[in-house]
């Protein structure tokens, strides 16, 4: 695979090959991007008419990357008389410093160029290789080359100066420099990114922070947010590693909403630097019992963008939470319908999920006041405009049969919802795990409206309405002579009988009659499903199985840590704790970071966990993994004004101490360590 080096802050990020450089690229966004546009698609750096390799790469901030470099290709060596230091850092815009180091006893004269380019391609552009229909102009000014680009009201620019003096051209710049022997030379370029608004002001100048911050500022601001986060102490290195890379990670992807100016989550780089609904809300479950504060944000711009017509462009309807949200050109000129786009099933009951949890763990009755309307909207959408055939289950089926999502759960990759020979059904589907999610949604429903909005008939009526759901899902789900649940119900009501990782998600929702627990979660951990590395999206035997397949075999770690958190509801502690295990081993091989996705092969077959080609990494929900893995360890359970610690250590991680776990009850600590069958159980409450 060809090394890639990314920097981030928040949604704007850098994407550059191993040496440092920018090419233009249609398959892979490579590039400086804010916003869902590239304003940098050529950045390339050469030295008298060569171009440089790293003998080394300073990556371990998130926001700002050194490259040390000399002249030529690696292959044949020699000490080298001249380096390169380039050294880069991102805050909604974009620095290089060129240091040029004369390492010979004469004074040199040398030739530096770099050559700059746009093509501000919209990320559906790359994705999708659309070509541009507005207009690029490039002004040369005194060391400042300036590209501009317009399709009518539509208005973006990228303007690159230098503290040193240039040549500038049209297609970049060139130095011309002397050094003396055994001296250096520095120019600091900087890269502004400007977003145009309608009367031709800077959209980001006018949020909260100004849509540009310096290196200093960034580190100091990640920091604050890791140290309110809870303090970890273990005996488990991969896990104290990864708990360290994943709140670094979770820092670094906050990013200021241009539509609400909230600080929010972004989903994942390179490809979903923006929020979405589902992520967004998946990552604000993994993250609440650490940093409580980057989910009320969240929560309310969901609410806010909450569908409150029938748009069939954008898949929106009353009540709907959305999936995705873009602020490029493709959207804005309707081009694709993600302005919002609202193609997920799943959204509805997931925004009731959180709320509630969020409640539980935080005490925040003023929210469930708040946004009481909206809660009851979520939950009337999942008996009307969600139940397309009316039997009582959540259907889906796009209103936009042009640029919609044909598949709106959670593996919405076209070929993801099948048959076990691997056939694919018609639409509309119905995946198990969106009855397990309106389940749980009409309960918490109920439990806010009882305690919250004084409706003890609504919470009753939402109780009853869960019941005969649980009780009409298991019965039309369950495969009997398999012993699991279907993947999905067919629109003629028959089994989509491929086993899934989706059934893990059952075990979450409590949708799950207890008697046949026990056999999902032997096939979770059964050798058709459970890599080793974790639980695969399809299992090994299935037709459309691919152990390098998007959602057909690959391991999603965001996955596998709701299927842990099911596992432990319904008591499966051992279960939950080899995925709790195998997640943290593979996390070693990624440096800590898990990726969205990694391969779905047999651990016997590879001593390491293979990667995904084109997996997002940092990912939101992969960052939020481990954190919840933690939580499941731990067994850390809100209950009324305390938090139960009930923990359960897989074998071999020794200590785990958890110090400072925010919510209602203050700030307490949590301490489990590994037992052997003969330890006795213990519980704690706080």
């Amino acid at each position: 695979m060809k090394e890639r080096v990314s920097i981030l802050d928040g949604n704007t990020f850098l994407v550059s090959d191993g040496r440092g450089n920018i090419e233009p690229s249609y398959d892979f966004p490579t590039g400086l991007f804010s916003f869902d546009t590239r304003f940098i698609s050529t950045w390339i750096l050469s030295l008298d008419g060569q171009l440089l390799h790293a003998l080394s790469i300073d990556d371990s901030l998130s926001y700002k990357t050194r490259f040390f470099m000399v002249p030529g290709e690696p292959t044949h060596y020699l000490d080298a008389k001249v380096s390169v230091i380039r050294s880069r850092s991102i805050g909604g815009s974009f620095d290089e410093e060129l240091t040029l180091l004369n390492h010979s006893e004469q004074e040199k004269e040398f030739r530096l160029r770099l050559e700059i380019g746009s093509d501000f391609a919209d990320l559906f552009e790359i994705k999708h290789q659309r070509e541009k229909k507005g207009r690029t102009t490039p002004t040369v000014e005194e060391n400042a080359l300036r590209l501009t680009y317009r399709r009518e009201a539509f208005h973006r620019e990228a303007r690159v100066t230098s503290t040193a003096p240039a040549e500038v051209d049209a297609n970049g710049m060139t130095f011309r420099v002397r050094v003396p022997a055994h001296g250096e030379w520095t120019t600091r370029l900087h890269v502004a990114t400007v977003i145009y608004g309608a009367r031709g002001e800077d959209i980001r100048a006018t949020l909260p922070l100004g849509g540009h911050r310096s290196a200093s500022e960034i580190h100091a601001e990640q920091n604050a947010l890791i140290e309110r986060a809870p303090k970890l102490g273990c005996d488990c290195e991969p896990l104290a590693g990864a708990y360290r890379r994943s709140l670094n990670d979770l820092a670094a992807l906050r990013y200021e909403s241009i539509t609400l100016g909230v600080r929010l989550v972004a989903a994942g780089l390179p490809w979903f630097m923006t929020l979405f609904g589902r992520d967004s809300m998946f990552t604000s479950l993994q993250v609440l019992p650490f940093l409580p504060e980057l989910v009320q944000p969240t929560i309310l711009m969901l609410a806010g963008l909450q569908g409150s017509r029938i748009d069939d462009f954008r898949d929106e309807e009353p009540g709907k939470i959305l999936h995705e949200l873009r602020y490029g050109e493709t959207a804005g000129f309707e081009e694709q319908p993600h302005s919002p786009y609202y193609g997920a099933a799943d959204t509805s009951a997931l925004f009731v999920i959180l709320l509630d949890e969020y409640e539980r763990w935080t005490g925040d009755a003023k929210l469930v006041h708040q946004l009481e309307y909206e809660t009851r909207a979520a939950l009337t959408w999942l008996d009307t405009y969600g139940d397309l055939l009316g039997t009582g289950y959540v259907w889906y089926m796009s209103r936009n049969p042009e640029t919609g999502l044909p598949n709106q759960c959670w593996k919405d990759s076209p070929d993801s919802i099948s048959y076990a020979d691997g056939r694919m059904p018609d639409f509309p589907r119905a995946t198990c795990e969106l009855q397990g999610y309106a389940y749980d949604a009409k309960l918490r429903g109920a439990r806010l409206a009882r305690t919250h909005w004084n409706d003890p008939a609504y919470a009753d009526r939402l109780e009853r309405e869960a019941a005969a759901l649980k009780e009409r899902f298991n019965r039309d789900f369950w495969i009997p002579e398999r012993e699991y649940y279907a993947l999905a119900l067919d629109p003629q009501g028959r089994h989509v009988d491929a086993l899934t990782s989706n059934i893990g998600h059952l075990l979450w929702s409590g949708i799950v009659d207890e008697s046949r627990a026990p056999a999902i979660a032997a096939h979770l951990l059964g050798p058709r499903l459970f890599s080793g590395w974790g639980v695969r999206t399809l299992a090994d035997d299935q037709g459309r199985y691919n152990p390098i397949g998007y959602h057909v075999g690959t391991v999603w770690p965001f996955d596998n840590s709701i299927i842990a958190w099911g596992l432990w509801k319904y008591g499966f502690r051992e279960e939950a704790g080899r995925i709790c295990e195998s997640m943290l081993s593979a996390s070693r091989y990624f440096d800590g970071r898990l990726p969205e996705a990694f391969a779905g092969y047999e651990r016997g077959l590879t001593d390491y966990p293979v990667q995904y080609p084109t997996a997002c990494s940092p990912q939101a929900w992969s960052a939020g993994t481990p954190l919840l893995l933690l939580r499941v360890m731990l067994g850390l359970e809100p209950q009324g004004e305390h938090l139960i610690i009930d923990p359960a250590v897989p074998p071999g991680m020794g200590r785990v101490e958890l110090l400072d776990i925010p919510g209602r009850w203050g700030r307490v600590d949590a301490l489990g360590r590994s037992r052997t069958a003969h330890d006795e159980h213990r519980g704690h409450r706080h």
